[in-house]
């Protein structure tokens, strides 16, 4: 989902320490700690709620495109919720950003929105045609399609450990392709929407520094109206898949059961943003990236033990491999922009003692 925090000025972020004085050890690692563990709730079970909301027996729903449209309509009235409330709410509260819908920078983002609607589409269809145990490596090519795009889009070209990282992901993601195949799980669909939900990823991230400017870098108002088109163009996709006759048919349309649970995936599809940008303040983008990786692989342990499956030792190691490139590619970067970032000093310190 689209991250509604990530920078110091988003207003949903609380100040770190207070009055300028750094917090105690203790009481920052139980902050990190609690970051770290509601990260991990909220993202894995989005994952089995959304599993639930697409490819239920129970359910039975075949309507991919409204359970997505439905948690962006709902995204974008919690944005729009929160915004009137902290405008109505006592004087000196720190509040949100008025929210305004202007047409004009409505169509100036719906480049990144239709990136952005391939995107959580894809990932919806992904998961309805593939388990749990094997999203993770089914979608797990993003950061090939990173160093791709970077090289074709932006000239930037890649060190050789972090494409030796990149090759073991995609040998990852073969084996564990070959391996669904052996168990007779495969879905081609599913790999299919899965390629297309890591690129989609890749793209979403370069076009969003790329519209950013437009709402003057603040993340809560693209959010705003990314969700917004978003519901605006879900509505002839829809109409056109006929969604509209199959939840028409849908038996479960008037049960408050399943309204809660639509609502209770919108609400965390919302909160998988402001936990994202709480990881990533209170630790970094390199831990938040470990983080990651290590809930992946806790995601992919729960599902294999919930659905009570039974996995091969080459089924294991594609998982194993994908997760260990990421980690080692997570790794290699922090290393490499660390040493970006002390090169300006070193410089000077050269300087200063030859008297330049």
């Amino acid at each position: 989902r689209m991250a509604l925090g990530g920078s110091a000025a988003d207003p949903l972020l609380p100040a770190e320490g207070g009055g300028g004085r750094p917090a105690p050890f203790l009481l920052r690692a139980l902050r990190i700690a609690v970051v770290v563990c509601l990260y991990w709730f909220i993202s894995i079970t989005m994952v089995f709620l959304n599993k639930y909301l697409l490819d239920s027996p129970s359910l039975r729903l075949d309507a991919p495109l409204f359970v997505t449209f439905f948690q962006c309509a709902l995204t974008a009235a919690l944005c729009l919720g929160l915004s009137l409330g902290a405008a109505c709410g006592p004087p000196g509260c720190p509040g949100l950003p008025a929210l305004r819908l202007d047409p004009k920078v409505s169509r100036s983002v719906l480049p990144l929105s239709a990136v952005f609607i391939g995107m959580i589409t894809s990932n919806n269809l992904c998961l309805k045609y593939v388990g749990v145990a094997f999203y993770n490596v089914g979608r797990s090519l993003t950061t090939v399609f990173n160093v791709l795009f970077s090289y074709l889009l932006l000239k930037q070209t890649t060190s050789l450990y972090a494409l030796l990282a990149c090759s073991v992901i995609i040998g990852g993601f073969w084996l564990g392709v070959d391996q669904e195949g052996a168990e007779g799980t495969l879905s081609w669909a599913g790999i299919f929407f899965g390629i297309l939900a890591s690129l989609c990823v890749s793209l979403n991230a370069i076009y969003t520094k790329k519209v950013l400017p437009v709402v003057d870098g603040s993340i809560w108002h693209l959010t705003f109206y990314n969700n917004v088109n978003a519901c605006v163009l879900f509505l002839p996709l829809m109409m056109l898949l006929g969604e509209f006759h199959t939840l028409y048919r849908f038996d479960k349309l008037g049960s408050p059961s399943f309204w809660g649970m639509m609502t209770l995936g919108g609400v965390f599809g919302f909160a998988i943003g402001y936990v994202t940008g709480l990881q990533i303040k209170f630790t970094s983008p390199l831990t938040h990236n470990v983080s990651g990786t290590a809930k992946a692989c806790a995601q992919t342990v729960l599902a294999v033990v919930y659905f009570e499956e039974t996995k091969s030792f080459l089924w294991w190691m594609s998982n194993l491999m994908v997760l260990g490139g990421s980690f080692a590619y997570t790794w290699v970067k922090g290393l490499e922009m660390r040493k970006v970032q002390e090169e300006p000093t070193l410089r000077s310190s050269e300087k200063n003692e030859t008297g330049v």
